[in-house]
């Protein structure tokens, strides 16, 4: 589903906005003590809002990854793989609602319905059940939503 160009672009997107969180993936315990206090760098405006935004998105997603493992494999790759790529749609959801460069947003659009479609995909691959489609959030404003929040799609959301 993904041609080479757009996962070498998205490693790079999320390498550059992930930053000493990149590393410490495996480890949810090592994230959270290695959060950053942005407070300090960053005044109050889009990027302290973006960074909040992406702090939350990451906590999830490292939270919602933790699956304990039920003995078939195929769910457990799904259970673990569905928030990974709701973080990505959250990530890119923050990048709509606070990013500048256009590009960069039409690139988060493309991550949302790819992620969704892929969630649907991996669903439906080991029978799951999907609810009605949709439309994908891929248009955010930040003066529509309120400071700090990042949409979430819902990850049995079929495109």
């Amino acid at each position: 589903m993904w041609s080479t160009g757009k996962a070498t672009a998205l490693a790079a997107i999320l390498a550059a906005s992930l930053g000493p969180h990149a590393v410490l993936a495996d480890d949810p315990a090592q994230h959270e003590s290695s959060r950053h206090d942005h407070s300090s760098s960053i005044s109050d405006g889009p990027e302290a809002a973006y960074l909040a935004a992406n702090d939350v998105a990451m906590d999830r997603m490292m939270a919602d990854m933790a699956v304990k493992p039920t003995g078939d494999i195929d769910r457990d790759f799904v259970a673990m793989m569905t928030p990974h790529h709701q973080g990505a749609i959250d990530m890119a959801l923050a990048i709509l609602k606070y990013g500048r460069n256009e590009q960069l947003k039409r690139l988060a659009q493309e991550i949302i319905v790819e992620q969704q479609q892929e969630i649907a995909a991996m669903k439906l691959a080991i029978g799951d059940a999907l609810p009605p489609s949709a439309a994908a959030p891929t248009g955010i404003s930040p003066d529509k939503a309120p400071p700090g929040s990042v949409q979430r799609m819902d990850p049995n959301m079929k495109m």
